[in-house]
């Protein structure tokens, strides 16, 4: 049995799909769970309860933790580290590996490209309680009592990607025939991960028993694109004329009066103001894996968002 926690999301179901060539057994977790491949299981748990994350992992040979927490610092603050502690112990218990689907946040801004081996220096907020996960994995790896992989992946976009920044401003806009937007600088460049790319990863490094206590950078196109770049790139496939919008820090600010998650967004405004490069090199390497580049993405995803 293979678990994923956090199942109705992007990458849980991107996921879902990608364990088929592993395994016939995958058991789907969160609190409305919903069947991806015909034979899963599903199973409602609250994962700040221990007694559930604990039912929820039992039995598991792997378990994923994919959630996505409400893109809010106090419930971050309140939520993240509770969750990662319960399924940690829970994982303990029932004997079953751990691979955490991470972000960048705790590198802060970085000169340069972001590898595995860069050094934790949040710049943010979020940041900060993205680096007391991460470090508390790390010292779990140290312990050797869990085996533990820390998958990484810069900000994504993709099919079904619905609350990340290029599928908001740039796709859905095109797809209803409005102008793209952008945030921050459009001169600077900014990686981003494919998620079918992220989730085809995290199943071959779940699947591989020397990939864990390491961490890994889920693979991702190194032709990293300026803001204007990608939004013509976006418009060619649309048959549009590039134009588009810059949204201005204190619009931000100004939404977040209305919607607190756009507030959210103004203290990791330095990802959009200055380069921002991941290099997944390491895993690029170690399993020969070429990673879907913007143009094939690009198209994929405005594909089936046409459908829709």
């Amino acid at each position: 049995m293979q678990t994923i926690l956090g199942a109705n999301g992007v990458i849980g179901k991107e996921l879902s799909k990608a364990l088929v060539p592993y395994t016939s057994a995958i058991r789907q977790v969160s609190r409305k769970p919903q069947k991806v491949n015909a034979t899963d299981e599903v199973f409602a748990a609250d994962l700040t309860d221990y007694q559930q994350t604990l039912k929820a992992v039992e039995g598991s040979s792997v378990t994923y933790l994919t959630v996505g927490l409400r893109y809010h610092y106090k419930t971050w603050q309140r939520l993240w580290p509770l969750i990662v502690q319960n399924v940690i112990n829970a994982c303990k218990i029932s004997g079953s590996k751990l691979v955490f689907f991470d972000n960048v946040y705790m590198y802060g801004k970085v000169d340069g490209w972001m590898t595995e081996e860069t050094p934790y220096r949040p710049a943010s907020k979020k940041g900060k309680i993205r680096t007391m996960i991460a470090q508390t994995l790390h010292d779990e790896m140290q312990r050797g009592a869990l085996p533990v992989i820390i998958a990484r992946a810069a900000d994504f976009y993709g099919p079904g990607a619905e609350n990340s920044i290029p599928n908001i401003l740039v796709l859905n806009n095109l797809n209803k025939g409005a102008k793209p937007q952008w945030m921050g600088d459009s001169n600077t460049r900014h990686s981003f991960t494919y998620t079918p790319d992220a989730c085809r990863a995290v199943a071959l490094l779940g699947n591989t028993p020397s990939a864990y206590n390491q961490v890994w950078h889920l693979p991702t196109d190194k032709n990293a694109l300026t803001g204007k770049e990608f939004i013509r790139a976006a418009c060619e496939i649309y048959g549009k004329e590039t134009k588009f919008s810059v949204l201005p820090t204190w619009m931000l600010r100004l939404a977040g009066l209305f919607k607190a998650e756009m507030g959210e967004l103004v203290e990791m405004m330095y990802q959009y103001d200055y380069d921002y490069l991941f290099d997944s090199s390491k895993f690029e390497n170690a399993f020969q894996f070429k990673p879907t580049t913007y143009q094939e993405g690009l198209r994929a995803t405005a594909a089936l968002m046409k459908k829709h």
